[in-house]
C-alpha cells in the first residue's frame, strides 16, 4: 500500500473514531458495528483482525462501518442530537397567507369536518374521505383490501404491472392473521430463510370502476356508466377497487412537509390539485369586485394537507367515477340546474375536449404504459394505471362544486348532539345538519372575493373560459358560479384546517418528555433507550414529531441533503428506502409527477435545474456542490411516517405487509428484507421492550375517540357478500355491497376501537 492511501486511511479512521466515541449517535453506531462484527464471525488472531481473504477486504470493512452509520441516520450529522420535547411544544404549521382566503377559521373547520365525513361526496353516494381514515385516522378493514402489484416496473423504469392476486387468489378475499407477513421466513431473524414472497399490497377499497356521465344536483349518487374492471372483478362482476399503497393515518399528518407516501402532495397548495407549482396552469378565479372577475394563481405554503385532499375525490380508485371534477362535486351539492351543460354532451365529445386540454398531462402515463400489449386488454390496463394514483380527474374543471348545495350536509349520517365541532348543528336523531347548506358553510368560512359574484364562468366546447353575465342555454357551454368554480380551493383548505385539529400529543411518551417520569413503565423506558440507541429507530424517526419528513426537520436541515459517508449521495430529507420491497415493485419517490413528467425527487429536480421553478425557492447549498450526473437516492424511497398511535394503525409499511408491531420489530432486527439495513441482534427481551415503548406512543383520546377525534356516523364499504370466487351482481355489473356501521361518537368518546384483524 502506498503512502497516500495509508495517510488517507489514517485520517479517515481518526475522524471516524472521534465521531464514534464522542457523539451519542456515534456510540450507538459503534455498538451496532460490534454486533455486526460478531455476527459475521470475524475473529482476532495475534492481536490483529483476521480479515476476509479478498483484495477488497479493507473496502468491505469500511463499507460495513459506513453502512451502519448511513442507515442509523441516513443523513444525520455528527452533532449530538438535542433532547426530545413533547409534541405539545411544536407549533402546528399553517400558511402565512391563510387570512387572504379564510374569514372564519372555526367555520372553516366545521366545513372541513362535514366534507371529510360526508358519504355524499363520493360518486356512489356512499364513500367519503373518512371511509379510508375512520380508524385512528387510518383503516382497519380486512375484506376486499388486497391490491396486486400494479406499480411494478422494469429495471429500466417502464411499467410492468402485476395484476395477479397472490394472496387469496382474487379480490374480495377475507384477510387472515396467517397471511402476514407477506414476505415469510422460517426464521424471522434470518433474512435468508425465505419461505414465500408476495408483492400484493394491503390497502383500502374505494369505488367500483365506472365512467362519469353527469352529476344529478340534489342527488347523492352521480350518474355513471359501469365499465368492466380488468383487475378488480370476480367472474366478470366488478368489485370495489383497492389502492396500490397502504392507507397512512391523517392524525398528526399536518406536521408532514409533503404528503402521500411518495411526497407528491406538495407543500405549496395551488387551489386546484395536489401538484403545487409543478402545474403551471393551475389557477382559480377571484372577484376584484362582484362584477369583475380574473384568473389568479395562488400559493399557500405549509399546505400539503390541502394538496393531498384534492387527490382522492377525483380518483377513480377512491371516491370518483372516472372523469369527474371538483366543479361537478360542487354541482352535486349545489343548486338544481336544468340548463344544458358540458357534462351532458355525448361522452365522446367530453373525452375529446379533455384530451385536447390535457394531452400533455397524461403523456407521461401513456409512455409509462406503452409496453403493456403483452398483458391482454391494454386499453383497460392503461386506463387503470392512469387512475391508480389519482392521475385522472385532474384533467379540467367541468361542473364536484355544483353537486352539494341542495344536499343536506351529512344528510345520510347521524351527527352526535355532543360532537365537538358539529354538535350545535346536529339534527339528532335525524341525519344531517340543520339549517345549513354547503353554500352557506362556504360563505361563513371564506372571504367573499372567492365566492361572491354576479358573473358566471363559462366554459365552451373547446375548453375556453369566459366571464359572462348570463347563461346562454347552449348545449356547447357550461356556466359555473364563482363558488362552484372555486370549490376545490374551499375543499382543500377546509379539509386541511379540520385535519390540523387532529393532533395526538397526549401520549405517555409526551407526558414523560414533559417531566412525568412515571408516564412510561420501566419496560417502556428501556424500549425508549433502544429506540434512540441500539435499535437505530431515531435515524428516520427524529424530532418531537418522530419523523424526518416534518416541516420543522426540513426547515432545520433543508429539503435535500447528503448522506454523511461513502459517496455522500444527495437525497430528499425524510424519505428512505428501508428494503420493505424491491425497488421495482414500487418506485415511490423515484417516480414522476403526472403534470409534466418531472421527478418527484426534489434532489433530482435540483440536478435538472428545475428546483426553483417547480418548488418556489432556491435549492439548498450542498457540500460538495450537487453534480448533475451523480446518483440520487430516490428509487424505492418513501416518506418516514410519524409513529404516534402506531399501535392502532396496522397493517404497516407502504405495502401493508406486516400485521403486528412484533412483525415490524422482527423486520428491523434482521436488517429488512430487500435492502441494506444492518441487523440489530436484539434479544427477545429487547424486542418486547421496543414493542412496549411503541405502545407508549398511543394517545388514549384516539383509542376512545374523544374530542377532537370524535365523529359522525359512517357506513364504510366492507367487501361484498361472498368471497374471491363467488359474488352477487347487483344488476348493474358491480357486486352487491356489505357495509360496516361506525356509530356517531360525541366529544366524550366511546368504547376502545379494535385493532386490525381483532
Amino acid at each position: 500500500m502506498g503512502i497516500i492511501p495509508i495517510i488517507s486511511l489514517v485520517v479517515f479512521i481518526t475522524g471516524l473514531s472521534i465521531y464514534l466515541l464522542l457523539t451519542s449517535r456515534g456510540r450507538f453506531l459503534l455498538k451496532s458495528l460490534v454486533t455486526k462484527i460478531k455476527r459475521q464471525g470475524w475473529k482476532f488472531r495475534n492481536n490483529k483482525i483476521n480479515y476476509l481473504r479478498s483484495r477488497f477486504s479493507k473496502t468491505i470493512t469500511i463499507a460495513a462501518i459506513i453502512l451502519a452509520a448511513v442507515i442509523a441516520g441516513n443523513t444525520v450529522s455528527a452533532q449530538v442530537t438535542p433532547p426530545l420535547t413533547s409534541l405539545k411544544s411544536v407549533s402546528v404549521p399553517e400558511p402565512n397567507n391563510l387570512g387572504d382566503f379564510v374569514k372564519d377559521k372555526v367555520a372553516a373547520i366545521k366545513l372541513g369536518k362535514a366534507l371529510f365525513w360526508d358519504m355524499q361526496v363520493g360518486s356512489d353516494g356512499q364513500t367519503s374521505c373518512a371511509s379510508c381514515h375512520f380508524h385512528a385516522g387510518a383503516d382497519n378493514r380486512s375484506k376486499n383490501q388486497i391490491s396486486p402489484g400494479l406499480l411494478r416496473i422494469n429495471a429500466d423504469g417502464t411499467a410492468n404491472p402485476d395484476t395477479v392476486f397472490n394472496i387469496g387468489g382474487g379480490p374480495n378475499y377475507q384477510l387472515k392473521p396467517g397471511d402476514f407477513p407477506f414476505h415469510k421466513l422460517s426464521n424471522p431473524n434470518d433474512p435468508k430463510t425465505v419461505v414465500s414472497d408476495r408483492n400484493d399490497v394491503s390497502s383500502s377499497q374505494g369505488v367500483s370502476n365506472a365512467k362519469f356521465v353527469n352529476v344529478k344536483p340534489g342527488s347523492a349518487e352521480d350518474e355513471v356508466k359501469t365499465e368492466l374492471d380488468p383487475v378488480f372483478n370476480v367472474g366478470g362482476t366488478n368489485v370495489r377497487r383497492v389502492q396500490p399503497r397502504n392507507t397512512p393515518t391523517v392524525i398528526n399528518s399536518v406536521f408532514n412537509f409533503r404528503n402521500f407516501w411518495d411526497g407528491r402532495a406538495q407543500n405549496i397548495f395551488n387551489g386546484v390539485n395536489p401538484f403545487g407549482l409543478r402545474d403551471p396552469n393551475a389557477s382559480v378565479v377571484k372577484a376584484e369586485k362582484p362584477n369583475q372577475l380574473k384568473f389568479v394563481k395562488i400559493r399557500l405554503n405549509n399546505s400539503s394537507l390541502a394538496s393531498q385532499a384534492l387527490g382522492p375525490p377525483l380518483s377513480s380508485f377512491e371516491l370518483s367515477a372516472d372523469g369527474r371534477t371538483f366543479q361537478e362535486i360542487g354541482d352535486k351539492f349545489g343548486r338544481i340546474d336544468n340548463k344544458k351543460s358540458l357534462s351532458k354532451l355525448p361522452l365522446d365529445n367530453i373525452d375529446n375536449l379533455a384530451d385536447t386540454l390535457v394531452g400533455p398531462l397524461l403523456n407521461s402515463v401513456d409512455e409509462l404504459t406503452g409496453n403493456l400489449a403483452q398483458i391482454g386488454n391494454t386499453k383497460s390496463i392503461n386506463t387503470l394505471l392512469q387512475n391508480v394514483l389519482s392521475l385522472r380527474g385532474t384533467k379540467l374543471p367541468r361542473v364536484l362544486g355544483q353537486k352539494l348545495s341542495t344536499l343536506r350536509p351529512l344528510g345520510k349520517q347521524v351527527v352526535h348532539p355532543q360532537d365537538s365541532v358539529l354538535g350545535a348543528d346536529s339534527r339528532y336523531p335525524q341525519p344531517g345538519l340543520k339549517d345549513k347548506t354547503y353554500d352557506q358553510l362556504i360563505k361563513d368560512a371564506f372571504k367573499p372575493e372567492w365566492w361572491k359574484s354576479n358573473q358566471l364562468i363559462q366554459v365552451d366546447a373547446q375548453g375556453r373560459r369566459t366571464f359572462v353575465n348570463n347563461a346562454d342555454n347552449s348545449s356547447q357551454t357550461n356556466e359555473y358560479t364563482l363558488l362552484e368554480y372555486n370549490f376545490s380551493l374551499f375543499f382543500g383548505l377546509a379539509i386541511q384546517l379540520y385535519e390540523s385539529t387532529l393532533i395526538a400529543n397526549d401520549t405517555p411518551f409526551d407526558r414523560f418528555l414533559a417531566g412525568n417520569t412515571t408516564a412510561l413503565t420501566s419496560q417502556q423506558q428501556l424500549g425508549k433507550n433502544l429506540f434512540q440507541g441500539k435499535a437505530l429507530c431515531i435515524g428516520c424517526h427524529v424530532g418531537s414529531e418522530l419523523t424526518a419528513a416534518s416541516v420543522s426537520s426540513v426547515a432545520k436541515d433543508g429539503r435535500i441533503k447528503r448522506a454523511p459517508f461513502g459517496a455522500k449521495p444527495p437525497e430528499d430529507n425524510g424519505f428512505f428506502n428501508i428494503g420493505v420491497r424491491p425497488v421495482t415493485d414500487d418506485p415511490g419517490l423515484g417516480g414522476s409527477d403526472p403534470v409534466q413528467n418531472n421527478p418527484l425527487s426534489e434532489a433530482r429536480l435540483a440536478q435538472l435545474g428545475k428546483f426553483q421553478l417547480l418548488l418556489g425557492e432556491n435549492p439548498p447549498t450542498l457540500t460538495p456542490p450537487l453534480n448533475s450526473s451523480e446518483t440520487v437516492t430516490a428509487n424505492g424511497a418513501f416518506k418516514a411516517p410519524g409513529l404516534r398511535n402506531v399501535e392502532l394503525t396496522a397493517p404497516y409499511f407502504h405495502n401493508g405487509g406486516q400485521a403486528t408491531l412484533e412483525q415490524v420489530v422482527d423486520f428491523y432486527n434482521r436488517g429488512g428484507d430487500f435492502g441494506v439495513l444492518p441487523p440489530l441482534n436484539l434479544s427477545p427481551e429487547e424486542k418486547q421492550q421496543l414493542v412496549a415503548f411503541l405502545k407508549g406512543l398511543t394517545d388514549d383520546r384516539v383509542r376512545y375517540e374523544k374530542a377532537p377525534f370524535d365523529h359522525p356516523q359512517l357506513f364504510v364499504p366492507n367487501g361484498h357478500p361472498g368471497n374471491q370466487t363467488s359474488i352477487k351482481d347487483d344488476g348493474t355489473g358491480k357486486a352487491t355491497d356489505s357495509f360496516l356501521e361506525i356509530p356517531a361518537v360525541g366529544r366524550n368518546g366511546g368504547g376502545a376501537i379494535q385493532n386490525f384483524l381483532n
